[in-house]
């Protein structure tokens, strides 16, 4: 039996998977740990995939693609480079909450390291009634205008314009206008719990 050669052997070029994947990991600013756990893999296993020592089955190879927020075809694109995600305000993922009160996300949704909210609150909006907590992470709130009060753990902080304040996420929290006039915040979450 005769074998036909490939009548277009450039249309693929071998790729280096490992040194592809360090690439995007370091672009999207992403450690060994965090990749590999959202894998499901060692990290130690992960370094080696990167440095050429270890070669991934393919169930392995797509889990890692798609704990990095790729597609696998992103791989193997001879011209993929990291792009900036511009993303624009019409097409921000929108809560909206008891009429009074709407979060926007400013990042791109695949954003793995931080993310970055809007909210805007009608007179008299909050987040809700109740305190929540969600995750563990480091959270930023930024008072860009109006007047709001912020619960953290059954104390009280009134904010104005230009007033921030940390905290972690873990902690039961609540946001509320407290001036009777639309105020706008920013929050900014590391790493993602939305």
């Amino acid at each position: 039996m005769a074998f036909i050669e490939d009548p277009a052997p450039d249309v693929f070029e071998e790729t280096d998977i490992g040194s592809r994947l360090r690439e995007v990991r370091i672009a999207t600013r992403q450690t060994l740990k965090q990749v590999a756990e959202r894998a499901g893999i060692s990290e130690g296993f992960l370094s080696q995939i990167e440095r050429g020592i270890g070669t991934p089955s393919v169930a392995s190879l797509r889990r890692i693609v798609s704990a990095l927020g790729l597609q696998m075809m992103n791989l193997f694109a001879s011209d993929w480079r990291p792009e900036p995600d511009v993303l624009r305000r019409e097409d921000r993922p929108q809560l909206r909450f008891n009429g009074l009160f709407c979060k926007s996300l400013l990042t791109p949704p695949l954003a793995h390291s931080l993310e970055v909210l809007i909210g805007a609150f009608d007179p008299g909006g909050s987040t809700g009634d109740e305190p929540y907590s969600h995750g563990d992470s480091e959270e930023l709130l930024f008072v860009l205008s109006g007047h709001v009060r912020i619960t953290l753990g059954g104390r009280t902080h009134d904010m104005e314009p230009g007033d921030s304040i940390t905290y972690s996420s873990a902690i039961l929290h609540k946001l509320e206008e407290r001036s009777g006039e639309p105020a706008e915040v920013l929050w900014a979450i590391s790493p993602p719990a939305y």
